[in-house]
């Protein structure tokens, strides 16, 4: 039996495995070098190409180039007029972003709990939550795994609530036929620098709404009027007039440039990374001190962004947050895909929230560890990803 690198043996890997290392290409590289000599840095015909391009593939009706999923959802609960004593409910289980901005426009969120087996907000939570002040759901599609979206939007249509779609994981996902982007009143994407695809930050918006559509536009740009920012282009500076008190939320050419290409390559790195699971799939199958991702339902793609296992305490000798440290050890980046946001300081100190309001939540968070996927890597990182697994899983059995 092989001792952990953390107990004094040798470690699988020399170099360390970053975790969630993007795929940059040529193509990118000229992209933005082209953008950087053109001199227009800023939002322009590059952003708009991006925006057009994704929002073919999203199967939209429209777009709108961000600056992170955040501002995506934040405009969309803006654009919806979310206001002071409204709630939204959403998923315990999710990045902090995803209730910010409901406490952002002086609303509650609510927590609704995951259903145990595929870790996604549970529909028959949802209902039991919906009050008189409820006014919208942000179902989260967690690692690229869709939401139950036609049960969510049943519920949203008979209580006449919005539906805001939190797909920062999710850009290839396709639920029972149909491409997210396109199924929800908002759906918000993000394309950190972690994620399939990547402009470093950034995000997009979409909707089939033309009246919404404009609106988060215009309000993405300080509330300024349309198309404001071809105002130093060789059209000529044309004055413009402020509609909405609106943000700072617009995508740059420079990060767009990395997005053009990004885009092109979305569905080959697909393929890489479903090789890539199935390989941790059938190396973890006959491991009883893990639990490994629920098989894709049928008619529904899963965008595979995060590969993530629960550990299993009560067959181990150590907890998720020593695993975690000795897969460091080996040599292996990994990360944890979340913990529960009731159990962060501001909301359970905000809200009174504690243990045990959440089971099946609480039950993923303590347990989960993201392993490493990316089109970067080679088939060799992910036999060691998976060699030092099942080394720490043989060491420390109980």
């Amino acid at each position: 039996m092989l001792k952990p690198a953390i107990a004094g043996g040798k470690s699988i890997r020399k170099d360390f495995l970053v975790f969630g290392k993007p795929k940059i290409t040529s193509a990118e590289v000229r992209e933005v070098l082209d953008t950087i000599r053109s001199g227009w840095l800023g939002t322009g015909p590059k952003t708009k190409k991006f925006e057009e391009d994704f929002r073919r593939y999203a199967h939209a009706k429209y777009a709108i180039a961000l600056n992170s999923c955040t501002a995506g959802l934040h405009l969309a609960l803006d654009v919806l007029g979310l206001k002071d004593g409204d709630e939204v409910i959403t998923t315990p289980l999710t990045f902090a972003s995803t209730a910010n901005v409901i406490v952002h426009h002086h609303a509650r969120p609510i927590f609704a709990d995951v259903n145990k087996l595929d870790w996604n907000i549970d529909p028959q939570e949802i209902e039991k939550k919906i009050t008189a002040k409820t006014r919208a759901i942000i179902p989260v599609d967690l690692h690229g795994r869709p939401a139950r979206l036609d049960e969510i939007k049943r519920l949203a249509r008979k209580h006449k609530l919005y539906l805001v779609e939190d797909a920062a994981h999710a850009a290839e996902a396709i639920y029972h036929g149909k491409k997210v982007g396109a199924i929800s009143d908002f759906t918000a994407f993000s394309f950190y620098v972690t994620k399939n695809i990547m402009t470093g930050e950034g995000g997009m918006l979409t909707t089939n709404n033309p009246t919404w559509a404009e609106e988060a536009r215009i309000r993405s740009l300080h509330g300024i009027s349309k198309d404001a920012w071809k105002r130093y282009s060789n059209a000529g500076f044309t004055p413009y007039e402020t509609l909405y008190p609106g943000y700072k939320y617009n995508m740059m050419d420079l990060v767009a440039a990395f997005g053009i290409h990004q885009l092109k390559h979305v569905e080959n790195n697909l393929k890489i990374r479903q090789r890539y699971w199935q390989m941790y799939d059938a190396a973890f199958a006959q491991t009883p001190e893990l639990i490994t991702p629920e098989p894709e339902e049928k008619n529904t793609r899963h965008a595979r962004h995060l590969y993530a296992i629960l550990i299993r305490p009560e067959k181990l000798q150590l907890n998720r947050n020593q695993f975690l440290q000795a897969l460091k050890a080996e040599g292996i980046g990994a990360g944890i895909h979340f913990t529960p946001l009731h159990l962060h300081k501001f909301y359970r100190e905000t809200y009174n929230y504690k243990i045990g309001d959440f089971p099946n939540s609480e039950f993923v968070g303590e347990r989960t560890i993201s392993l490493p996927l990316s089109p970067a890597m080679t088939k060799t990182d992910v036999q060691d990803v998976i060699a030092a697994v099942l080394k720490l899983v043989a060491y420390y059995r109980k």
